[in-house]
């Protein structure tokens, strides 16, 4: 049985500019930290970073959940992010928007005032 999400992982093409960045945006160091694999526990779940990947915005995209989806935004993009799809209203008060990282990952965020803590297993 699935049971949700647990690992997301970015290729960058350079790991030590990659979790500088990485570790400002979510205000956290990385738990795990070798030369082939950089580990975040972000909220439970792992953000890892692979080193000598190519970073795109094809397939899919990860939406990281965030209180005030604004402010965020305008936060990451000071730490040099840029926006790739704007904030928008995806219904019954959920919001999301795509970012791009330095390396060029597209990262999503996800405003979400139903997401219920208590079902993560």
């Amino acid at each position: 049985m699935i049971k949700g999400l647990r690992t997301v992982t970015y290729p960058v093409p350079d790991l030590d500019q990659a979790k500088a960045w990485y570790s400002q945006v979510f205000g956290t160091a990385p738990y795990f930290d070798q030369p082939f694999y950089v580990g975040f526990a972000i909220g439970g779940f792992e953000l890892g970073l692979l080193p000598g990947g190519e970073p795109g915005t094809q397939g899919s995209v990860t939406y990281w959940g965030v209180d005030g989806i604004e402010q965020e935004v305008e936060r990451i993009i000071k730490l040099g992010g840029t926006l790739h799809h704007p904030i928008t209203d995806v219904g019954d008060g959920i919001r999301t928007v795509e970012l791009l990282d330095p390396f060029g990952n597209q990262i999503g965020l996800i405003d979400n005032p139903h997401f219920d803590t208590a079902k993560v297993v």
